[in-house]
């Protein structure tokens, strides 16, 4: 497409050949955008500056390609845009236009919170260049290790399938007291709590659990005692949030962080709206639930195991008669292959596979058993789930009602810039 609209509004080739003396023509316009790595800006925080900038500096009708990096000690964009818009305006690159650029992107750093990044002022360090490599590995594991939990949280249940699922894409997770997880061919594992706030064994597990909820249920009848505190308790959240005197963890980690994007406000206004859709009036009530749940969860556990020790039973057999059966269709069969067919005849016989239209039967039955293992384990998730969140709207109530919540969140900030504080004197 940026081919197209040069080669219609310049009148020549895009690929055209470099004259043999002079300077060729502008194509393309190639901008860099830096931030302070004292920031931490994310990728995606990054990113979504660069694509307001380009909006605001170079108009709609401009053709823009965004690349946001990482593989340097601060977060940066490559911003490259066609030299010719699609209204047909040409862009030039001068001092005067970059000293434009400069204060347009400063503004937009600003209206997100962010400190532009002043080169002149870095203050830059000799480091010998392994260590600067292991570093710049370091950051790149960590985001890749992110961005793959950021994907999986959308599909598993609950931390341990999340782990698991890790393993599968060929990570190496260390379990024990502390998490870690180490990314195929990275020489060091990563705890998990290291990657941010976030990312934390607490906050995962929250991720995965209210994930899908949602906030803002419609209240029922007059306002309990149990809403009421709810209610109270998520105003008082957000303020923290708003002043900064809680830890930052955000829901939607892609976004950037604000009261509307705060994992604890989330998570207590996707509480109110089960306690609101189930017209729960008091805690009471919040236990019976709890109750209700842990008895059907335990008998959709039974059955469910019940069926699944079935189903591992009937899958043996049938691949015993599977082996069975290709035995005898050998020609030529080997001591061994006997041995086999004599230890496989009394299985058989004792469970009335003499046919291989007994074993296509066996077949079907195994079918029929999968078929309804599945809406038993979809029973067993759900009610597993429940009472996971029943238990955990008790145990913030209680937290609520003794007044540890808040103070809970605000020793919580108090340690992080105590840790901060200890970690940058070291540095």
């Amino acid at each position: 497409m940026m081919k197209t609209v040069y080669e219609h509004f310049s009148s020549h080739k895009f690929n055209e050949p470099l004259p043999k003396q002079g300077k060729g023509r502008v194509k393309a316009i190639h901008y860099i955008q830096s931030f302070d790595p004292k920031d931490n800006i994310s990728p995606e925080l990054a990113h979504q500056i660069a694509r307001t900038f380009a909006r605001k500096a170079f108009g709609d009708s401009c053709q823009v390609v965004i690349a946001t990096h990482i593989d340097k000690q601060h977060t940066h964009n490559h911003i490259i845009i066609n030299s010719y818009g699609i209204d047909g305006r040409k862009f030039n690159a001068n001092k005067k236009t970059l000293d434009e650029l400069k204060e347009i992107s400063d503004r937009v750093c600003l209206a997100f919170g962010i400190k532009p990044f002043d080169k002149s002022k870095a203050k830059r360090t000799t480091v010998a260049y392994n260590e600067w490599q292991s570093e710049l590995r370091g950051t790149s594991w960590k985001q890749k290790i992110r961005l793959e939990i950021d994907g999986l949280i959308l599909r598993v249940k609950n931390v341990d399938e999340l782990l698991a699922e890790l393993e599968m894409l060929g990570n190496t997770v260390r379990r024990g007291k502390y998490i870690s997880v180490k990314a195929p061919d990275q020489q060091r594992a990563v705890r998990l709590k290291t990657l941010g706030d976030d990312y934390t064994i607490e906050s995962l597990a929250s991720r995965i659990l209210w994930k899908d909820v949602g906030s803002g249920g419609t209240l029922l009848g007059q306002p309990s005692e149990l809403s009421e505190r709810y209610s109270a308790t998520i105003y008082d959240v957000e303020q923290l949030a708003l002043t900064g005197r809680k830890v930052q963890r955000r829901r939607d980690t892609s976004a950037p962080y604000s009261p509307q994007n705060d994992m604890d406000v989330y998570k207590l206004s996707a509480q109110l709206t089960i306690i609101n859709r189930d017209n729960l009036r008091s805690i009471g009530e919040v236990e019976g639930k709890i109750e209700q749940l842990k008895y059907e969860v335990e008998k959709a556990r039974h059955e469910l195991n019940t069926l699944t020790l079935k189903l591992d039973n009937l899958k043996a057999l049938a691949d015993q008669a599977e082996e069975y059966f290709a035995l005898i269709d050998k020609v030529e069969r080997s001591p061994a292959d006997e041995l086999r067919l004599k230890m496989y005849a009394p299985i058989l016989e004792r469970s009335n596979i003499a046919s291989r239209s007994d074993f296509e039967y066996l077949k079907s039955v195994i079918a029929d058993t999968e078929q309804k293992a599945a809406p038993l384990k979809e029973n067993f998730e759900k009610c597993s789930r429940l009472y996971d969140i029943y238990s955990e709207i008790a145990k913030t109530y209680y937290e609520i009602s003794r007044g540890d919540y808040i103070s809970r969140l605000v020793e919580e900030e108090r340690q992080s810039r105590e840790h901060n504080n200890r970690t940058k004197r070291r540095i």
